[in-house]
């Protein structure tokens, strides 16, 4: 437009100045071109107008920004800041976020994603020419390290490297191993690990595992946040070693600030409350986002939030005209129009030229009209068009029965790929050797389980966790279940899932979560259970409450239930099956408050002339059999030891593994162990236990848990003569017959559990996290 009106100045000028008319064209020209270029640069510009959007090689975008005024910032003496600064002192200048307790190399931001890449240093110990544990504090600022792009990856011979996280702890092991130098890491030298999300704070803690103390304990040892696909694509992994810092990534938040600036500037209205509004009443009616711009909440970080420009809209959603409308007609992609585009704020129109008819709303197809049309041939045209029209229909009729026919057998055949893939055959091999009673197990449609969890709606999730998520579901003939969902598609998931169904459908005993079928047409495999409506035995202990109290008389009467659980499974089942995962969170209590023991995953049942198995070590810290962790060899007596952690856990209402106990005794099985020794146990005694129960109850209950504690299995009493004795004390007035056995247990201080609470792979509704042969450690929150 601009250059139809500057020829129409030109033509207009006198032909005899044809010299002056030159000037002016060029002058004019030059102008027009300057102020083109500046408006382009205005309108790409992604900083707030007067402030720089670039340092160095790195674009600083709004709501970021470099210098005063140039940053969103919530108050003045606040971390919560997006201000960048640029240190010249290198070349070219780098970018950095910066505050009294983090200083971070930028090198790159993103506002769709809500990301910021920054070099993060490395945490080493015992490192020549190194900084010790240099830690990372996040807290108070709108970053935190993103758990779907970071690993926190540990690196060095016997190292055991733990992040403290809101009481919790997260970390990975990396064995030894001189003779192979893989490069992947997998526990090898190197360990990586999953975090949380929401993570702002790093400064590992560093510990050997090696129990027989034959390795030095001052050799170097790394543990860094980094961020995955740099990681992976590293030639060597080793060569992180050398360096000082690490790419990782931030996500940023406004945390609910894009809605309005009331929630963002607090009550006080301060004068330079990010784009200068001054009067109050202004700051709670305004937006963060600017205009063709919205508020976008991410479900996965709660209630934080980012600004995006709307349909139509492409740019900077953070200032005030920072999306300009995107012109879908000159870009043929983005429009559907056949002859004539039109572009309209945040959107187009399609138009046919005259003579031109519109027809369909798919491509705005046109079609030429005739000119004329004699009156004669009105019949033959619509006769014409009848039949044009009745073929299409048909047409259309017998496409759309073609394309529900097509789905219709791709939907049986991907069922049929799931039904193999999720250990459909496998489960009819168990079938066809007539193993347990999987015949019995019902099959349920994935119709079925959709209708019955409102499509596994979020409002119906019970727990989740490393291995997958469990829903709350009613049946169409009104049962209430619990349908487990796996996350991981994976071989080794997949023999759990299997032998999750072979040994839950050989199990018909009171005390033991029934499984009422299972499905396998689905992407991920899933189980039905019988619905626990009363949480775990783990929350009853390390939160009384008021509604239930956990009286002496019932610890017992838990306790006999689940020891005769595990007597059936050891001695009356038609196969001996080890639980190999016994611990409070697997104990459930159901609507009469009766013991249910839960999560099969990891149990194996055996021949009746075996002993033990041999498997990589999986369980759970504080929990774990010593003897399975030196020797991977699980028997009958390694439940044992676990169900006597039970026992201690009832008796003091203390958890497995306690920040609580001094650093030499953080598990509660040594702690307990070290105190009857002592001759002090009624100083860590539950005070309703000490209340409650009989001095001579509590002493018989006491030296049983200290007789399955006994790091010597063989002196371990049977599950049998646990449950037999356990009723025994329950008599008022009876006396056990079995001779107890009062032989000093062999006592040392097993202490490879770190300062926290520790989950394993469990079918619970309530926590789920695993322990592999590489002692990957992850602790999750539970829902």
């Amino acid at each position: 437009m601009t250059n139809r009106y500057l020829s129409s100045f030109f033509l207009s000028l006198p032909s005899s100045k044809n010299t002056e008319r030159m000037a002016i064209q060029l002058v004019l020209q030059i102008a027009i071109l300057l102020w083109l270029t500046l408006t382009e640069s205005l309108a790409a510009s992604l900083a707030k107008p007067g402030c720089s959007d670039k340092c160095g090689n790195i674009t600083i975008p709004y709501p970021f920004g470099i210098g005063p005024n140039c940053f969103v910032n919530v108050e003045p003496d606040s971390y919560y800041s997006f201000e960048i600064i640029c240190n010249k002192s290198f070349t070219p200048p780098k970018p950095f976020i910066t505050s009294s307790r983090i200083n971070l190399e930028v090198l790159e931001i993103s506002l769709t994603e809500g990301t910021v890449r920054v070099n993060n240093p490395l945490i080493t110990s015992n490192c020549s020419n190194r900084v010790n544990n240099q830690a990372v504090d996040l807290t108070g600022t709108p970053f935190s390290f993103s758990d779907t792009n970071n690993r926190f990856t540990a690196m060095g011979c016997d190292n055991l490297a733990l992040i403290d996280w809101a009481g919790m702890a997260i970390g990975c092991v990396s064995n030894c191993n001189f003779t192979s130098r893989d490069k992947s890491c997998y526990g090898i030298n190197c360990c990586q690990t999953t975090i949380p999300p929401s993570l702002q704070y790093i400064n590992a803690s560093f510990r050997s595992i090696d129990s027989n103390n034959l390795r030095p304990r001052n050799e170097c040892k790394y543990a860094f946040m980094v961020e995955q696909d740099w990681f992976t694509n590293l030639t060597d992994p080793y060569d992180v070693q050398k360096m000082e810092v690490v790419p990782a990534v931030l996500s940023w938040r406004t945390y609910d600030m894009c809605k309005s600036f009331g929630s963002l500037c607090g009550t006080r209205a301060y004068q330079k409350c990010l784009l200068g509004v001054s009067n109050s009443s202004q700051v709670s009616n305004t937006s963060l986002c600017g205009t063709n711009a919205s508020c976008s909440s991410n479900t996965n970080q709660g209630s934080s939030s980012l600004c995006q420009c709307d349909r139509g809209y492409e740019g900077n959603p953070y200032l005030p005209h920072g999306c300009q409308d995107i012109d879908e007609c000159a870009r043929r992609e983005t429009n559907r129009c056949e002859k004539i585009c039109e572009n309209t704020p945040g959107s187009y129109k399609c138009r046919c030229p005259p003579g031109y008819l519109s027809i369909g709303a798919g491509r705005y197809s046109c079609y030429k009209v005739p000119k004329v049309i004699e009156p004669k041939q009105n019949r033959n045209v619509i006769i014409i068009l009848g039949t044009g029209i009745g073929l299409g229909i048909l047409f259309l009729i017998g496409t759309w029965w073609m394309i529900k026919l097509v789905k219709r057998r791709r939907k049986i055949k991907l069922q049929q790929k799931f039904f193999k893939r999720n250990g459909g055959l496998l489960l009819q091999q168990q079938l066809s050797s007539g193993e347990g009673n999987v015949d019995k197990t019902k099959l349920f449609s994935s119709k079925e389980l959709e209708k019955a969890t409102d499509y596994f709606n979020e409002n119906r999730i019970l727990g989740q966790g490393g291995h997958g998520t469990v829903y709350k579901g009613m049946l169409i003939d009104g049962k209430i279940v619990a349908v487990k969902k796996s996350k991981i598609v994976d071989k080794d998931q997949l023999e759990q899932f299997i032998n999750e169904v072979v040994i839950l459908s050989q199990i018909i005993h009171r005390n033991i979560v029934k499984l009422h079928g299972c499905c396998l047409e689905t992407e991920v495999p899933l189980l039905v259970y019988e619905f626990i409506p009363n949480g775990t035995l783990f929350q009853y202990i390390h939160d009384q409450n008021e509604e239930f109290p956990l009286s002496w008389d019932i610890r017992i009467r838990i306790a006999i239930e689940v020891a005769g659980a595990l007597s059936y499974l050891h001695s009356a089942a038609s196969i001996p099956i080890y639980h190999r995962d016994i611990k409070s969170t697997n104990i459930l209590l159901d609507d009469k408050y009766r013991a249910k023991v839960s999560d099969f995953g990891t149990s194996r049942s055996l021949a009746v002339d075996q002993t033990h198995l041999t498997t990589k070590v999986q369980g759970t810290f504080g929990y774990l059999d010593p003897e399975y962790f030196q020797s991977s060899q699980f028997t009958e007596k390694s439940d044992v030891y676990s169900f006597g952690v039970v026992l201690v856990e009832l008796l003091t209402g203390q958890k497995p593994i306690s920040s609580t106990i001094s650093l030499e005794c953080r598990s509660l099985a040594t702690f307990f162990l070290l105190t009857m020794k002592e001759n002090r146990l009624f100083d860590i005694l539950d005070a309703r236990v000490v209340k409650e129960g009989g001095k001579e109850e509590i002493m018989r209950v006491a030296n049983l848990a200290k007789r399955c504690l006994n790091l010597n299995g063989r002196k371990r009493p049977t599950m049998k003569e646990v449950a037999t004795e356990l009723e025994a004390i329950r008599m008022p007035h009876g006396a056990s017959n079995i001779q107890q056995n009062y032989e000093e247990v062999e006592f040392a201080v097993v202490d490879v559990t770190g300062p926290s609470d520790v989950g394993s792979t469990s079918t619970s509704f309530y926590q789920d996290s695993s322990v592999s042969s590489s002692l990957d450690v992850q602790y999750l929150l539970s829902k």
